[in-house]
């Protein structure tokens, strides 16, 4: 897989960064293969490009036919801070953006390895559970939630980014290629549109660089959204399109919560998004997106098995679910490919609930352990307004 090898060399490359030198980056591009070497194949959901994988116990993650090209340089990586783009959605409020805002970056994913370009950051909270706090500030949990403390929340920096296209099919194995997803604008409560190959990136995922190129990602939106300036660094300033596309939608892209937790080296990053609300046989239907990432911080080679989740309303009700794998997948966590990102959504009958649950993990000797999945609250936004129709320009 190309975000695999890109990954290792990237990262060796990273540690051993000096400033007073510049390091170019390598791409993964395909060889010339007549052969179809992998069965079933599968569609990348961002983008529909197919992508091949071979179903065994355990799968392999070596890449194949694949030669490495250079895309860009390394720039430094910004210890405190965060990269602006002029849309900081926390600033905006007290002043508009304006021409002379900072450039939007471009940078590598340290985990996935796909190339992307920072819309703008948002200002989130994390709770990481694996912080155990003074005695005196435990809470209870949710009823029925595993565990009895309660984490204070720290200020942690994420960015809207946009997906170089040209990257989903070698990252399908891992990651979902992220897509923000929409209730759709009509009576039909379940039915969702999405806009693929849009991202949430931790700050310390992010791994910058520059190009000498005009359009240095492929996505659609990229020359709707941004446009080349070479009197900036980087050379990529926000059209207006960006501007009122970030305004109108705010209530719906915005991050404002991320949960985690670590059990037997596997952790689990839950991040929730409001939708909105829908009226349904008269009652009312409120819906969640959520996006999990899982994270193999071990050694060992291991693989998801099984879900198991609890979903408590505010009307009094508690769901059980189970099922095998995730999203129809079951992933392996192994050193080469440590990590692997979904989304998933609920809807409830009332404005807000909690959920919480374990994710079964098998290990190469058959034994299995459950990881706990940080419970975490799906609160409605106060003031809801009707979801966007669509993204027109």
């Amino acid at each position: 897989m190309a975000a695999c090898a890109l990954r290792r060399g990237l990262l060796s490359t990273v540690s051993k960064y000096n400033k007073k030198h510049a390091h170019r980056i390598l791409s993964v591009v395909d060889s010339s293969s007549g052969s179809e070497a992998f069965r079933p194949r599968v569609q990348c959901r961002a983008c529909g490009l197919s992508g091949g994988f071979q179903q065994k116990r355990f799968m392999s993650s070596r890449p194949e036919g694949k030669i490495l090209e250079t895309v860009g340089m390394f720039e430094a990586v910004k210890q405190h801070g965060k990269y602006e783009t002029g849309t900081d959605v926390i600033s905006q409020q007290t002043h508009p953006m304006c021409a002379c805002c900072s450039a939007p970056q471009l940078f590598l994913h340290s985990v996935f390895g796909y190339r992307g370009i920072v819309l703008f950051p948002w200002h989130a909270r994390l709770y990481d559970r694996d912080i155990t706090p003074p005695m005196s500030e435990n809470k209870p949990d949710p009823p029925g939630a595993h565990g009895s403390k309660e984490v204070k929340g720290k200020t942690h920096t994420y960015y809207q980014v946009l997906i170089d296209t040209r990257d989903c099919p070698h990252i399908s194995q891992r990651s979902q290629t992220e897509a923000v997803t929409f209730l759709a604008n009509h009576d039909d409560s379940r039915a969702l549109y999405a806009i693929p190959g849009l991202d949430y990136v931790s700050h310390e995922d992010i791994l910058p660089y520059n190009s000498t190129e005009q359009i240095p990602i492929q996505h659609e939106l990229f020359e709707r959204f941004l446009m080349f300036n070479p009197a900036k660094a980087p050379p990529f300033t926000p059209r207006d399109t960006l501007k009122a596309w970030q305004e109108k939608n705010h209530p719906w892209l915005e991050l404002s919560d991320v949960h985690r937790e670590t059990t037997e080296n596997i952790r689990v990053t839950v991040i929730p998004f409001y939708m909105g609300m829908r009226e349904a046989q008269n009652s009312h239907v409120y819906w969640w997106r959520y996006c999990i990432r899982l994270e193999n911080m071990g050694a060992e080679v291991v693989q998801l098995r099984e879900r198991h989740w609890r979903i408590f309303s505010l009307s009094g009700t508690l769901e059980t679910v189970r099922g095998r794998g995730v999203v129809g997948r079951e992933p392996v966590l192994s050193k080469e490919q440590p990590a692997f990102q979904y989304s998933s959504h609920v809807s409830l009958q009332a404005p807000s609930g909690h959920m919480w649950g374990t994710f079964r993990i098998e290990r190469t000797d058959g034994s299995h352990f459950d990881v706990r999945i940080p419970p975490f609250s799906l609160e409605s936004n106060k003031d809801d307004k009707a979801p966007p129709a669509g993204y027109t320009f």
